[in-house]
């Protein structure tokens, strides 16, 4: 085995704790084995938000697995020696920031975090560093001063690499030995302040957890990803970057900062479609090296019976609510956002009220999503839940629905709970799925991992998914993921369908007849590969195809494709809604011997996918060409 890389930095809005996805990512992948064994020293960096109490709170509690050496604000001191302690506070002094150094536990393994704490930064040193960025990448920080992201960011920067320095954590390191990671455009401003302190001595990586610049594009119009896919496949085709076609983009500061990640000596994509959008922002991104660093699922292996109890637990839920055992049980779990596009769920449960009510069978489909994530208090809940039924009725005058929470539930759940027979909707405005945090009719024993163990079908047909680690990891538990042909995931399953075919598990052919193409665009109609999927019902993945036109709507050119808007993709995915329903009623188990046999095959697909997998096979090579 190849000698350990001495130093790996992570810069990150997620480096003290744990907020979304890529602190999902940084969890499964430090807390893998293999990133352990090949990566001898790892300081994450971030931020740190001292003049909000809610967030300070969660950096130190006990669950977060933060154990702070130094902290100005805190007090603390004692982590470090007497000349470190001095020269930290210096940093501080010059910067007029905070600093937070300690470590944070991230499964079995213990790893280094650098806060910085910008809440009444040093504007001369801002200042200085708005210079620097015009005068070496062309950054017009004017543009951009009055957003708030941009400015903390920007902020923390240097004293953040000031912070390394003073701990010395490169002391006597090469630059092929010493690595920055920008985790999305939130991590470059600390890569530019290495390259402006010490030009040319540190290898740096930008790791796309999405395209930002795509996904502007688009949440911001009606066609959504029907047309901005439309125009990104035959904008390939005519070689015509994304400017050309959809206007000059750098009024958006995420967009000026991607742009500049060429300037890092290498590119990681979390997904096939990711790296596309990157190479559709046309210059130096169209033929630079883009390495694929999938993400990776939890890899337990699951038996029959820990399912068994997690489906009884949520038909007695349903039950107690509606009155009604289900004979199958739905779930999306999500942030109520656009990009996760809820409304194709209740299309989709539209066409399977009437097939559900031909076969004489029952389904709910429970939609755990929120605009607070960090949730309403269980005493609160309680009291709704005595007075109007939440989570099957809710109000919009109380603090209930917040935010997207009130349309998604007037606009689409009530009208099709107010007809539906042999459906129903529920949407859990309320993460935590216990007792506890959602109220008395929730059986006693029930936890969150129940809702990934019990379920039969999995949503998530985002609009804008750059992997969608959510909509993936109920597989692993027997349950079939209802994706939308844009999510990131399909590169990885493809993969791992391609294993499974070797073991022999899965008969390689197509679904449906319909073969799955393993292109780069993963799966966007017109684009042509090796089918690797089974021909028959068993592999556990329907499809949701919101791209494709019928021929005599399919755009002949990128220009044509952008006036697609709302009306064309409304026409599309009412069509393909009924498709998809037709799919996961025919792969729904009818027979215990079944479920069994999606178990075992979600069990192996799932080892295929683990963090060690993605670790050693996509993560670390990638990372050790960047120290060559």
């Amino acid at each position: 085995m190849s000698s350990p890389i001495p130093l790996v930095i992570h810069a990150t809005h997620e480096a003290g704790t744990k907020v979304g996805g890529i602190g999902s990512v940084l969890e499964g992948l430090l807390g893998a084995k293999e990133y352990n064994e090949q990566v001898a020293r790892t300081v994450l960096v971030g931020p740190m938000f001292g003049w909000d109490a809610l967030q300070m709170e969660r950096l130190t509690d006990a669950v977060n697995g933060v154990q702070i050496r130094y902290s100005s604000l805190h007090g603390v001191f004692y982590g470090v020696n007497e000349e470190v302690q001095r020269t930290l506070r210096t940093v501080e002094e010059t910067y007029q920031v905070g600093i937070l150094y300690g470590v944070r536990r991230f499964g079995a393994v213990e790893h280094e975090i650098l806060l910085v704490d910008a809440s009444n930064p040093a504007i001369e040193q801002v200042s200085s560093f708005h210079f620097y960025l015009w005068e070496h990448y062309g950054i017009d920080s004017r543009r951009y001063e009055h957003d708030y992201e941009y400015g903390l960011y920007v902020s923390i920067a240097q004293p953040i690499f000031e912070g390394l320095k003073a701990l010395e954590v490169d002391a006597g390191l090469s630059p092929s030995e010493r690595v920055i990671i920008a985790h999305e455009w939130l991590g470059m401003p600390v890569v530019f302040a290495a390259q402006m302190s010490e030009p040319e001595q540190w290898r740096t990586v930008f790791y796309a957890h999405e395209m930002a610049t795509a996904r502007i594009l688009v949440e911001g119009h009606s066609g959504h990803d029907t047309r901005f896919y439309n125009v990104m496949l035959r904008a390939r085709e005519s070689h015509l970057p994304l400017e050309t076609l959809f206007g000059d983009q750098s009024a958006h500061f995420k967009h000026a900062l991607v742009r500049r990640a060429v300037h890092c000596d290498a590119v990681f994509a979390v997904g096939d479609l990711v790296r596309e959008e990157l190479r559709f922002l046309g210059g130096p991104f169209t033929n630079c090296r883009i390495d694929l660093v999938y993400n990776g699922i939890d890899a337990k292996v699951n038996t029959a019976e820990e399912r068994r109890k997690s489906r009884r637990r949520l038909r007695e839920y349903c039950e107690r609510l509606l009155g009604f055992k289900p004979d199958y049980v739905f779930t999306h779990v999500a942030r109520l956002v656009l990009s996760k596009a809820l409304w194709r769920d209740t299309r989709v449960m539209m066409h399977l009220e009437q097939l559900l009510g031909s076969a004489g069978k029952k389904a709910v489909l429970f939609v755990l999503a929120t605009s607070q994530p960090a949730g309403r208090p269980g005493e609160l809940i309680r009291r709704w839940e005595a007075r109007y039924g939440w989570p099957v009725g809710h109000r919009a005058d109380n603090g209930d629905l917040t935010g997207e929470e009130a349309p998604f539930f007037f606009s689409s759940v009530e009208p099709f709970n107010h007809s539906a027979r042999n459906s129903r909707i529920v949407l859990v405005n309320q993460f935590g799925w216990s007792r506890e945090r959602c109220g008395e009719r929730m059986p006693t024993s029930m936890e969150f991992q129940d809702i990934r163990r019990g379920s039969d079908v999995e949503f998530g047909q985002s609009i804008y998914e750059p992997f969608g680690i959510a909509q993936v990891e109920p597989v692993n538990f027997g349950a079939i993921a209802c994706v939308s042909n844009v999510c990131g995931c399909i590169g990885f399953l493809e993969q791992g369908a391609r294993g499974l075919v070797r073991e022999g598990l899965l008969a390689g052919g197509k679904v449906d007849g319909q073969p799955l193409r393993t292109d780069a665009a993963a799966g966007l109609p017109g684009v042509e590969g090796e089918p690797t999927f089974i021909n028959d019902r068993g592999f556990p993945l329907v499809v949701a195809d919101y791209i494709g036109l019928p021929e005599d709507e399919a755009p002949s050119s990128a220009q044509e494709a952008l006036v697609i808007d709302q009306a064309v993709r409304d026409r599309i995915e009412i069509r393909n809604a009924g498709a998809t329903a037709r799919q996961i009623f025919e792969r729904l188990p009818s027979v215990r011997g079944r479920v069994a046999e999606r178990i075992r095959i979600g069990n192996a697909l799932a080892a295929s996918m683990s963090w060690e997998i993605v670790a050693s096979n996509y993560f670390l090579p990638a990372l050790r060409r960047v120290c060559l």
